[in-house]
């Protein structure tokens, strides 16, 4: 079955909005399904679904990314596209496991509203430039191994938002209440539980407001 598309009309940066709404069956190929004590929580066979608006491109995405007990491979290649760096274009996996935290986070919180991008995939260029201008990117950004997101929801508090994604000492946590996100992420090698901490930032010079410290 392929991709079901239609194009919204409104306002948009880069590129003509569009919602593309994903399910696949058995048929297609299986990713194996991640290791990590906090993801194997989740039921095994039961649908993830997760929605995305780009700010910047206005693209909206609505994706089954977990099936039957799979990933669905052409859900996340739309994911990975949705969130590709929007400044050079490029496309980058997305690491399944940091779709997971979300689809976890969003439960955490009780809606199904879009998570709204500020940041997915970052660039080695665009984290180069971000980095000049600011102290507060790290110089090898978890951004530029698909295993971090700025994201903000609609109907939540984003202090409510942040301390949700703390609680679920999965990763790394920063708070950025002046440009209006939280940043989590997987963490590079940080043990399943324990909180890894690096900072990151998009729109604003400097250091997130709070930002999860390692435990122990």
């Amino acid at each position: 079955m392929g991709a079901l598309q239609s194009v919204e009309s409104g306002p948009c940066l880069v590129f003509t909005p569009v919602v593309i709404v994903l399910k696949f069956g058995m048929a297609a190929a299986a990713f194996a399904a991640p290791g990590a004590a906090w993801a194997t929580a989740l039921p095994s066979t039961a649908p993830r679904q997760l929605t995305f608006d780009n700010l910047h491109t206005g693209e909206k995405l609505q994706a089954v990314y977990f099936d039957r007990g799979a990933y669905v491979p052409d859900a996340l290649q739309a994911v990975n596209h949705v969130l590709r760096d929007f400044r050079t274009g490029d496309v980058h996996e997305i690491h399944p496991q940091l779709l997971d935290l979300l689809h976890v986070l969003q439960g955490k919180v009780g809606t199904s509203q879009a998570f709204e991008v500020i940041s997915g995939y970052r660039s080695p260029k665009t984290n180069a430039m971000l980095h000049e201008a600011s102290s507060g990117v790290a110089t090898h950004s978890l951004h530029m191994d698909g295993m971090a997101i700025d994201i903000r929801l609609g109907d939540v508090d984003l202090a409510h938002l942040h301390d949700a994604a703390l609680a679920m000492q999965a990763g790394g946590v920063g708070y950025y209440p002046a440009s209006n996100f939280v940043h989590v992420g997987r963490g590079r090698g940080a043990p399943l539980g324990r909180l890894s901490a690096y900072l990151s930032s998009t729109f604003r010079v400097g250091s997130p407001t709070k930002i999860a410290q390692p435990a122990g």
